[in-house]
């Protein structure tokens, strides 16, 4: 059986109804919790898939130099690990945000601002030839929960999938490691939680109740659209799913 390793960033944002997407096609998942204690591997050998959640700390180096979480430089070699050795990654929120530093991409705090709540998407011309995006709709439903922003997509990265306000939600490097800048795991438990005494909702003067309410109404919508996309990750990762690499690679070059 094919195994998933998935890096449990903060306590407050669980597998959620992702897990339950891609154990439904036959996916194990091995969950690390560094933030309880648990070591990361030091490489992907044995999984056949790595998933990286979100979280409360940020990506770049706080004022005194040191990471945002001690396990994050680690976390970023495997993430480097994993595009190099095309292990398929689906990273979310922190995790895109992670993806994207450990290529030397750039995070910061957003200067449009947080962005929470229900949202829409637009996907780029560039997903009609990706194996995951292809079929997802032009402007899909998503959740927001996040202060900071990938202001400056690594080299050679795909961006996928835009927005107004922060342009850079959706993108892959290489052709198997996934960031999304939104949330797609989340149950309305969850999205309780995360309202529930939050400093980013008083700030903004949102009605944490509204703002809950709001995103249930969407979970069905969101669920249509990131179930069969986490089942498409999940055949991928199961040798499953035809990505059209080996295509890519046996195509001649120019000029032979």
């Amino acid at each position: 059986m094919a195994t998933a390793l998935v890096i449990e960033n903060d306590p407050s944002d669980e597998l959620g109804r992702l897990g339950e997407w891609l154990t439904e096609t036959g996916l194990e998942l091995w969950v690390v919790r560094p933030h309880a204690g648990d070591e990361l591997p030091a490489d992907l050998e044995g999984y056949a898939a790595l998933v990286v959640l979100g979280g409360a700390q940020q990506a770049y180096p706080l004022p005194d130099g040191s990471p945002g979480a001690p396990w994050f430089p680690a976390l970023e070699g495997l993430l480097r690990k994993a595009v190099r050795h095309r292990v398929p990654t689906l990273a979310i929120c922190l995790g895109a945000q992670l993806l994207a530093a450990a290529h030397a991409g750039q995070v910061e705090r957003s200067p449009s601002g947080p962005e929470i709540g229900p949202a829409v998407v637009g996907r780029r011309d560039a997903a009609e030839q990706d194996p995951l995006f292809r079929y997802v709709p032009l402007i899909p439903d998503v959740l927001q929960w996040h202060a900071d922003e990938i202001t400056e997509l690594p080299h050679g990265a795909t961006l996928l999938a835009a927005s107004t306000r922060y342009p850079h939600q959706a993108f892959r490097l290489g052709d198997r490691a996934w960031g999304l800048q939104f949330h797609i795991e989340c149950d309305a438990a969850q999205i309780a939680r995360w309202a529930a005494d939050s400093t980013a909702l008083a700030e903004l003067g949102y009605d944490p109740e509204l703002v809950v309410a709001a995103c249930e109404a969407v979970l069905v919508d969101i669920e249509e659209v990131w179930q069969p996309f986490a089942a498409r990750f999940a055949a991928l990762a199961l040798g499953e799913l035809d990505d059209g690499s080996a295509a890519r690679r046996s195509l001649p070059l120019l000029g032979q």
